[in-house]
C-alpha cells in the first residue's frame, strides 16, 4: 500500500534581545507559552503540559487550537541550543492526518542577543495531502506570528 505524504519545510529567523538561556527557557516552558504567544493571528488558543515535571525530552502537552485539541511531545531537548516539538492530528480511528515538528536552533550573537532559527516541518497524510498548500500558508503565518511574539516578549510588549 502506498501512503501519500505532502511535506512542507521552512525556516523563520529572528534576532531576540535576550540571553540564550532565557530565550531557551521561554521556548521550553510549555504552559508559559500562554503568557506570550499571540492572541490574534494565531490558531493557538492555549496549551498545557500533560506530563509531570520540568519540560525535557519526552514531555507531553496538549494544544487547544481553532481546529481542536492537538497532542504533542518534546522530541529534542539540548539546552540551550536545540528544542523540537512534535504534534499530530489523528482521525477517530487513530490514523495520523497531519503532523508537525516546530523546532528551534539558538545561537549566541552577543551577551544580550540570541539568533533563533525556527525550523518547521509539516507532513500531511493520505487525503489530507490535497490541502498541503493551504496548510503551508497557515503554518508559515502561525510560525511567523510565534517568532514575532517571542521577540516582542523580550521587548516588554505583549
Amino acid at each position: 500500500m502506498v501512503t501519500l505524504v505532502g511535506i512542507v519545510e521552512f525556516e523563520v529567523v529572528r534576532q531576540i534581545r535576550g540571553p540564550i538561556e532565557q530565550v531557551f527557557a521561554r521556548l521550553a516552558d510549555i504552559e508559559g507559552h500562554n503568557d506570550w504567544m499571540p492572541g490574534k493571528g494565531s490558531i493557538l488558543r492555549g496549551t498545557r503540559q500533560t506530563s509531570p515535571g520540568e519540560p525535557t525530552l519526552g514531555t507531553t502537552y496538549l494544544d487547544q487550537t481553532s481546529f481542536g485539541p492537538t497532542p504533542g511531545e518534546v522530541v529534542e531537548f539540548d539546552r540551550p541550543h536545540r528544542l523540537v516539538y512534535h504534534w499530530w492530528d489523528s482521525s477517530k480511528a487513530g490514523k495520523v492526518k497531519v503532523e508537525g515538528w516546530p523546532g528551534y536552533r539558538l545561537e549566541v550573537t552577543d551577551d544580550d542577543t540570541t539568533l533563533v532559527r525556527h525550523q518547521a516541518s509539516l507532513h500531511t497524510h493520505g487525503l489530507y495531502r490535497v490541502v498541503t498548500p493551504l496548510l503551508r500558508w497557515i503554518a508559515v503565518r502561525e510560525r511567523t506570528a510565534t517568532m514575532d511574539a517571542l521577540a516582542a516578549s523580550f521587548e516588554g510588549r505583549a
